[in-house]
């Protein structure tokens, strides 16, 4: 049962756990035991509402369940890239000949609908959907000159589903021609589409210019030979990186998919020249994270928007977890916080996910543990990045026998059963690493289409692996992080 399960289950919410009450009362009964809730995502009525299903939820199963809170902390991620225009892309999927083994979906309705799994939202406005009925064929030509149409074959949340077998780009205000059992009944057009941008590109030996003051990413312009001519451009949230960040420190875009070396920083621009990227080269996005595993940032942990949504998540929140520590200082500044609130029964759940936390872990439980309670998750996307992929089995190792020495609860985080949320398909080396995961107090799911089964999956995992021990025992040799006390 999972009341008998010593290791606990935290899920993260996504959106519809604000508007879908079953959707919790499903991770309840699978096996959840903390409601996570992102704060860097949503707003604070929408926090309140899923806190609300949760205990709707509770009071039907009869099943307990706690709630954390994670405070977003300062943001260091690139900025938005000039958009390229508004254009919709309707695309069938295909099999290994080229034959359409599933149409391209879209829905045509307002812009407030919520378009159906797998489609994409085509707007149109209430008079347009007046003229429209099931089996009319919308025919037009898209963004590239190309003939195609849309055939309509059911209803959903009051606008259309549309079917296509040919790939289609269009465009806001692409005028679209009814056709009825082959008769011409005038025309609608489409409504004003979200913008898209272009990745930048990025290949090694290539330089990218991060700045300090807001302006659009741009792609560094390019020969007939493909080649780069110049810098690519885009904007870092962190201000800070700017003040401290030298020659020399590497840098690392998107989870470590993009890394590159600095060669030179002004205060208002870094220069990077890019040294990895992936066999194709680099694609980089906007709102992707930014990590300087070598730089001291002189950044406080908690900003204003944090302190906002602190006076919101205290008076359901069982846990905070705290973003972007680095140094004791920390968490005494959040601990005052929650002594001002009048929220010192919260607990504290420190996130450790850069070089300089892991490597002041030992002072930072310390100034922690003054206040219990206390625990600590391992986010080990953004430290594999800043201690390195080789060295991150040996951290997570060291921060578990460092918890388990001062008897402080850890969350085993990041990428757990990921292809099982997103796909509905786990590898074997995520099974091995969830399986793996029962020496920790909490493992962390992430959120997906399939993470109601995850949750179940790893309930089973867990309690299997419980079965068959209780942590291992290690010989406990010197750690590198001891070195710094």
């Amino acid at each position: 049962a999972t009341s008998d399960r010593a290791v606990r289950i935290m899920v993260t919410m996504p959106g519809e756990a604000a508007s879908d009450p079953q959707f919790i009362e499903d991770l309840l009964r699978a096996g959840m035991n903390i409601m996570r809730i992102n704060c860097a995502h949503d707003a604070p009525a929408t926090w309140q509402a899923m806190v609300d299903n949760l205990r709707a939820a509770e009071a039907r199963t009869g099943i307990k369940c706690l709630v954390q809170a994670d405070l977003a902390g300062p943001k260091v991620r690139t900025g938005p890239i000039e958009p390229a225009g508004r254009v919709l892309k309707i695309r069938p999927k295909r099999d290994a000949f080229g034959r359409v083994v599933r149409p391209g979906r879209v829905l045509l309705g307002g812009a407030k609908d919520l378009p159906p799994k797998g489609s994409g939202l085509l707007p149109i406005s209430d008079a347009a959907l007046k003229k429209l009925e099931i089996g009319d064929e919308l025919r037009f030509h898209d963004a590239r000159g190309k003939r195609r149409r849309l055939r309509l074959t059911g209803h959903h949340n009051g606008g259309f589903i549309a079917e296509t077998e040919q790939t289609c780009y269009l465009l806001t205000g692409t005028p679209m021609r009814i056709r009825r059992d082959e008769q011409r009944l005038g025309s609608i057009k489409a409504g004003v589409l979200p913008e898209v941008s272009e990745p930048i590109r990025l290949d090694e030996g290539d330089e990218l210019v991060l700045v300090r003051e807001f302006e659009y990413g741009a792609a560094a312009p390019r020969d007939d030979e493909q080649s780069a001519m110049g810098p690519a451009r885009i904007h870092c949230t962190l201000t800070e990186a700017f003040d401290e960040v030298e020659r020399g420190h590497s840098v690392w875009f998107n989870d470590g998919k993009i890394g590159g070396v600095v060669l030179r920083n002004d205060g208002d621009e870094i220069t990077v020249r890019i040294t990895h990227t992936g066999p194709n080269g680099g694609r980089l996005r906007a709102e992707k994270g930014i990590n300087f595993p070598d730089t001291e940032l002189n950044v406080a942990a908690l900003t204003q928007k944090d302190l906002r949504d602190l006076e919101s998540i205290v008076d359901y929140a069982d846990m905070i977890a705290m973003s972007f520590i680095r140094r004791p200082e920390d968490v005494l500044m959040l601990e005052d916080e929650l002594t001002r609130l009048d929220a010192q029964h919260i607990g504290v759940v420190l996130k450790i996910e850069n070089r300089h936390a892991f490597e002041e872990l030992p002072r930072i439980l310390l100034a922690a543990m003054r206040s219990p309670p206390v625990g600590v998750m391992v986010a080990r996307g953004d430290l594999a990045v800043e201690v390195g992929f080789e060295r991150l089995s040996e951290v997570q190792e060291e921060i578990l026998w460092v918890c388990e020495a001062a008897h402080v609860p850890l969350i085993w985080a990041t990428q757990v059963l990921e292809g099982l949320a997103k796909r509905g398909a786990p590898s074997r080396a995520e099974v091995t690493d969830a399986a793996a995961s029962h020496r920790a107090e909490c493992v962390m799911l992430n959120k997906g289409p399939h993470v109601v089964a995850t949750t179940r999956f790893l309930s089973d995992v867990l309690s299997r692996m419980e079965s068959h021990n209780r942590k291992r025992r290690s010989t406990l040799r010197r750690l590198s992080i001891a070195d710094s006390i």
